[in-house]
């Protein structure tokens, strides 16, 4: 897939005479994706404006409302530079509340109904934003503790270091069983151990934070990109589209690039956007080739039993034994095996002769193929390769 650079036409803002961009008025885009775009304005506005059930997954990392009274200050009485944006102020927590249900039943509509949604915050605002998604009937699949490796220190004294922040990944729906997890991905990037839900990554520092031409931060909550690998590998396949709908300088949209994956941005602040837009247009997506990743059994093409019989694999007639040759069954036209006194499947059959309640047909059932007896399920496996 071709990804195309984002340029400063791709931003997309309709303002209302005299309204900021943040209270942008959107029409429809008429069941047209917006595909690799950042689009300034009011994130609710603009996800409403979106053809319904047309995205595959929501990163969202929405303010925090940190509710900071007070400077807060390094021992030496410096100033830490912390989030005090009027984006992140709120005038209670009833309005956060309405802000938050606001903005994520926008996002409920247009996610896919195999979509997920990824939120990230901290202790002050997690709790109240994983209450609202289950309020809206959001399937909650996950939490997880990114545990930082160099977290800011605790200058006061008079708490525990803030060490980590939670993300919660959830289904659209909760009797929803579709949806994209890349287990087998995410066990071979963890040296083949089950990827556990505490990550252990670094903040985002060095050369990745991007800078203003004063030399400052270009955006004070800026997350790494190695979160957002881990976060669309995990849960997309190249060619799926990401929405994230506090966008900020784009560190979504550049990881979704490079993966192979679109991205819809939305970002109420002109600067941030211009900076995301200038962070992804520099960004070549890798090769193809170099984006496939490690699948199991569970995620290949499913391939019934009677395909084998109509492609000839398997003709009417064939006869199955068992790898000690116990056992024998006659595969009929329609798929279906039949011994001495049992008919049925492949896994019906292949239970009942042995006296068990379950078999996996696929692996008990050998037939012979030049001259040694093999699993049915190496005909399986041709015939998948031939369908790929």
């Amino acid at each position: 897939m071709v990804m195309q650079t984002t340029d400063r036409a791709d931003v997309r803002a309709k303002k209302d005479s005299g309204k900021a961009a943040g209270a942008a008025s959107w029409g429809s885009f008429n069941d047209r994706l917006p595909l690799d775009r950042v689009l300034v304005g009011d994130c609710v506005s603009v996800m409403n404006a979106l053809p319904e059930q047309s995205v595959d997954v929501i990163f969202a990392d929405p303010p925090y409302n940190l509710q900071l009274a007070n400077e807060l200050l390094r021992p030496n009485h410096s100033r830490v530079d912390g989030v005090d944006n009027a984006w992140d102020k709120f005038s209670s927590f009833a309005a956060y509340d309405a802000f938050t249900r606001e903005w994520l039943t926008a996002a409920k509509r247009v996610l896919k109904k195999t979509g997920t949604i990824w939120l990230i915050g901290s202790y002050h605002n997690i709790f109240r934003v994983g209450a609202t998604l289950q309020d809206l009937d959001y399937w909650i699949l996950n939490d997880i503790v990114w545990r930082k490796t160099n977290p800011m220190p605790n200058f006061r004294g008079r708490r525990f270091t803030n060490a980590h922040e939670t993300l919660i990944w959830a289904a659209r729906d909760p009797a929803q069983r579709s949806y994209t997890f890349n287990y087998d991905a995410m066990k071979a990037l963890n040296e083949g151990l089950q990827m556990r839900s505490d990550w252990l990554l670094p903040i985002c520092n060095g050369k990745e934070r991007l800078k203003d031409e004063n030399g400052d931060k270009a955006h004070p909550t800026q997350k790494p990109e190695s979160l957002l690998h881990r976060v669309i590998l995990a849960s997309t396949n190249q060619g799926d589209v990401v929405l994230d709908p506090f966008f900020g300088t784009g560190t979504t949209g550049a990881v979704a690039k490079k993966l192979g994956r679109h991205f819809i941005g939305i970002e109420r602040e002109n600067a941030y956007a211009r900076v995301a837009i200038d962070r992804i247009r520099r960004i070549a997506p890798h090769d193809a080739g170099s984006l496939e990743i490690t699948t199991g059994k569970r995620q290949e093409k499913r391939i019934p039993f009677g395909w084998l019989v109509e492609r000839g694999l398997l003709p009417p007639g064939s006869v199955l034994s068992d790898a000690q040759r116990r056992f024998t069954a006659k595969v009929r036209a329609d798929g279906t095996l039949v011994s001495a006194d049992a008919k049925g499947s492949i896994h019906q059959v292949g239970a009942y002769v042995q006296g068990a309640q379950a078999c996996n047909g696929w692996t008990f059932w050998h037939v012979e193929i030049d001259g040694a007896l093999a699993p049915v399920d190496v005909l399986r496996q041709r015939l998948r390769a031939e369908l790929n």
